[in-house]
């Protein structure tokens, strides 16, 4: 029950709510067997797994929500641990445990569909960590499983499954410059939502916004903006919606429009900034640094990114990392030419 209302949270962005009641539950999964070894040890070992997997994909998705990338590293690992433990040859299916008492059954989402989920949770931690060919690996493997999955049984959230795997690959596409993949997999996600009106509902303003980033990638600025603003008036998540603003802030600063940036400035202002990601707010910071580097604000400049390599040297948000050290060699270009 605990688990369950701890994912509801998770899904309002309720994080200061959700956060405790993980603490709180860990001990009691932790001394689960010992707690319930009248059921017999094997069925009380069996159960803790699937709460024990719960819990860790509860708390994987925490962090990733929050932006911690360097906080999940651990917890991540030791889910990898657990799914290679419930899909090893010797552990019971899951008709085999579903078979005791109702009450005592914890399987929460069949192992085969468990599988897709690490996989998916994986590729986001190497999407904002950085590692786009590790991301790339388990997208294929993912989809590779689901492919198989689907010639057995058409679950809704397989679909949705592979409209998030497709989604974070053609972010991956557009970081790593490969324009002509990303493109083909705009028109994969397109076929995927048109086929399912419940999915198109909840995944219009997420294609608006890859829209948005791949024609800024082909600098149609023009698209790019009408793209993220169609992103914005369609989402009912903060951290979208807070993501799509950031990118349309590049888009002004790209086309020196700086009354229309300045417009922005109280919703991407990194003290103010509606989302709960760290990994926002330091792309803020980023952004802040990059506009007052076109204003020739370079004392400012150096102000904002130091913030943004602080935050991202923290959480290891390799991207921003990098962005920022490129941004402050070509501020002390200036500094030295002038």
């Amino acid at each position: 029950f605990v688990l369950s209302k701890t994912m509801l949270f998770l899904c309002e962005r309720r994080f200061q709510e959700a956060n405790p009641l993980l603490q709180q539950i860990s001990p009691d999964i932790e001394n689960w067997v010992v707690s319930y070894q009248h059921l017999g040890q094997a069925v009380a070992g069996q159960q803790k797994e699937y709460l024990q997997m719960f819990y860790l994909v509860l708390q994987v998705c925490y962090y990733l929500m929050v932006g911690q990338v360097k906080s999940v590293k651990a917890v991540l690992k030791q889910l990898q641990q657990s799914i290679q433990t419930i899909t090893a040859p010797d552990w019971p299916v899951d008709a085999d445990l579903s078979r005791s008492r109702e009450a005592d059954q914890f399987i929460w989402m069949p192992r085969e569909h468990l599988c897709v989920l690490v996989y998916l949770v994986t590729v986001m931690h190497s999407m904002q960590a950085g590692f786009m060919e590790k991301a790339e690996r388990y997208t294929d493997k993912a989809i590779v499983q689901i492919s198989k999955l689907k010639t057995h049984t058409d679950s809704p959230i397989l679909s949705t499954f592979h409209v998030m795997l497709v989604e974070h690959m053609i972010q991956c596409r557009l970081v790593m410059g490969n324009k002509t993949k990303a493109v083909s997999e705009l028109g994969i996600l397109t076929k995927l939502l048109s086929s399912n009106s419940l999915l198109l509902s909840r995944h219009r303003a997420q294609l608006h916004t890859l829209l948005g980033l791949y024609a800024m990638s082909m600098n149609c600025m023009e698209a790019a903006e009408s793209q993220l603003n169609a992103a914005l008036r369609t989402s009912k998540e903060r951290e979208l919606w807070t993501f799509a603003n950031l990118n349309l802030a590049i888009v002004y600063l790209r086309q020196s429009r700086n009354s229309d940036f300045m417009a922005l400035l109280d919703r991407i202002s990194p003290d103010q900034l509606p989302s709960s990601s760290h990994c926002m707010k330091a792309a803020a910071y980023y952004i802040h640094g990059l506009q007052a580097f076109f204003s020739s604000q370079y004392g400012e400049s150096k102000r904002y990114l130091r913030e943004t390599l602080k935050m991202a040297n923290a959480e290891d948000l390799n991207r921003l990392t990098s962005c920022s050290l490129v941004l402050l060699g070509h501020i002390f270009l200036s500094l030295g030419n002038a």
